[in-house]
């Protein structure tokens, strides 16, 4: 019976790094079919067991190849966290931005569970075409405070959305947080509405730094 698992287990680890693990990919049911195939006789909770007994567990992928290495990623990071030490220890705010995950608007299934006498009924199917809308979180980070601050659109993710989530934060946080600053420090990722190739990004923070008279460093 192990000598039959065995064998399965080394053609998995055999040859081609991808083709060749085909087995140890496969469900303790189609193993146990595949043993079957082969004249042995055996449970999927003895599979599992002598499975255990070699090191083998469940586990999922992994994202730690780098597609590209940047030489100064290093350096970029440790400039990035002088900057905002500094804001910080002068007192201007450092906020953190960032699209959350967009929600259907409708009777769509979600996680979680809450109390009540019966089920509440949704939809069979997540289907855009049957939603009444699509909620985008904005998200707004304030380091110093450690708080946040999300609003949501129903449009669609835009620059002109983006500096419009931190104008309105701005407005209602910022300036009773931090009277009297003229710096802001955003920390942004380089995608999506606030991709730092957007021209439309760059021109919106602009139009925010002149309305609010904040400066550059």
């Amino acid at each position: 019976m192990l000598t039959a698992l065995e064998h399965l287990l080394e053609d998995a680890t055999a040859g081609d790094p991808i083709s060749g693990l085909k087995w140890s990919r496969k469900t303790l049911e189609k193993l146990r079919r595949q043993l079957r195939t082969k004249g042995v006789i055996i449970g999927r909770s003895t599979i599992a067991r002598l499975l255990r007994e070699r090191d083998y567990s469940l586990k999922s992928n992994r994202k730690s190849i780098a597609s590209t290495h940047d030489s100064q990623r290093d350096r970029q990071f440790r400039y990035i966290d002088q900057q905002r030490r500094a804001f910080e220890k002068a007192g201007n705010p450092v906020i953190s931005v960032d699209t959350k995950k967009k929600e259907l608007i409708g009777r769509f299934k979600n996680p979680g569970r809450t109390w009540r006498q019966s089920a509440l009924e949704v939809n069979d199917h997540d289907f855009p075409s049957q939603a009444e809308g699509k909620a985008i979180p904005y998200g707004i980070y304030d380091l110093t405070h450690n708080s946040g601050y999300v609003l949501l659109g129903t449009s669609h993710e835009t620059p002109e959305f983006a500096t419009a989530a931190i104008r309105r934060w701005w407005l209602v946080r910022g300036q009773r947080s931090y009277a009297g600053t003229e710096r802001l420090l955003i920390q942004a990722d380089c995608g999506g509405a606030n991709s730092n190739r957007s021209w439309r990004w760059k021109s919106g923070l602009q139009q925010l730094a002149d309305e609010f008279q904040l400066r550059s460093p």
